[in-house]
């Protein structure tokens, strides 16, 4: 089958991490089906792991999902990693997709790091659910939502959870210039 290596763990995504696994047993508590099981996956990775961009990309263990959990901070690529690896903790297919994106909120700090507003290679996770793939971006925790007053992305299996374009006031906030395909692993 194809698509098994959706499912086995890998150099980024180690879902046979003894924490990954615990983590996500954890998040799912008595869930049944995968759809919801990997609703509860996206929450408890998108709130209970913080986002912060200003890290040492060089570090391979800002990739790597075990690490992120136990840092329990990360950027895109991080928590899409992880989310993805719990998602194969519990025999759901899951892969990492990246797309370039335009942030019209950037900070000051993050532009002058960034080199502007475009950001290269930002990554969200697919699950396949009910014969399809289905996109989560768990990046943004609730809390940096509300602080810089930006819609928190829901998830509930079914559609597609992207960055939204405008924020709470309106305001332009994300665009997607370019989808890059996904992959089984985040290198």
């Amino acid at each position: 089958m194809r698509n098994l290596q959706f499912l086995r763990s890998a150099e980024f995504i180690d879902s046979d991490a003894d924490n990954i696994r615990e983590f996500a047993r954890a998040a799912v508590g008595a869930t049944q089906t995968q759809t919801e099981q990997a609703v509860s996956l996206y929450y408890g990775v998108r709130d209970g792991i913080r986002y912060t961009p200003y890290l040492d990309f060089g570090d391979p263990e800002m990739y790597r999902a075990s690490s992120v959990l136990r840092k329990g901070y990360g950027f895109c690529i991080s928590k899409a990693s992880l989310l993805a690896a719990c998602g194969r903790a519990l025999g759901i297919l899951s892969r990492i997709g990246f797309a370039d994106v335009t942030n019209h909120l950037n900070t000051p700090r993050l532009r002058a790091i960034n080199g502007g507003d475009l950001m290269r290679w930002h990554a969200f996770t697919e699950f396949y659910l009910q014969g399809a793939w289905v996109k989560s971006t768990p990046a943004f925790n609730l809390e940096l939502c509300t602080r810089f007053r930006v819609k928190p992305l829901d998830f509930n299996g079914r559609e597609d959870s992207i960055f939204h374009a405008f924020d709470a006031d309106e305001r332009k906030h994300m665009e997607y210039v370019h989808e890059r395909g996904f992959f089984a692993d985040d290198r």
